[in-house]
């Protein structure tokens, strides 16, 4: 099995149902790198008695920082279980986290099912590496 660096990230409202989610699968969580915003990774060393790597709070900078693990490529999902019926005070900064996971094409779960699909599928347990988009046109475009 390869080891991945996974990101979880939980809107407070979501929290619940990423811990819920986590439980069912700790025994395979456990064996990657785990990296979270603040709260989200208190809560999940709690479940899983791991540790994590923690981030600042979302709202506090987290989201940016996970931003720029994937654009190091220091991250190979990233699962976010996001508030789709609130507005957070960090819209612009969770925009940003979700654009640049797309931007590097790295794998992302928004809701429960689409992580299973993700956890379960058999390129999860290989040396998988997602193409890195070849930008280099778009960084010597002329002005």
């Amino acid at each position: 099995m390869t080891v991945k660096k996974i990101a979880l990230v939980a809107h407070d409202r979501m929290k619940k149902e990423l811990i819920e989610w986590i439980k069912k699968h700790q025994n395979l969580l456990k064996h990657h790198e785990l990296y979270a915003t603040g709260s989200t990774g208190q809560a999940i060393e709690k479940t899983l008695n791991v540790t994590v790597t923690k981030m600042e709070s979302g709202p506090l900078g987290g989201d940016l920082q996970l931003g720029v693990k994937i654009v190091n490529k220091e991250i190979d999902i990233l699962i976010f279980f996001w508030d789709p019926l609130e507005a957070q005070p960090h819209d612009p900064d969770v925009r940003a986290l979700l654009r640049i996971a797309v931007v590097w094409n790295l794998p992302v779960a928004c809701n429960a099912s689409t992580a299973d699909y993700l956890l379960t599928s058999p390129l999860f347990d290989s040396d998988y590496h997602p193409e890195t988009p070849d930008y280099e046109a778009y960084r010597n475009r002329i002005i």
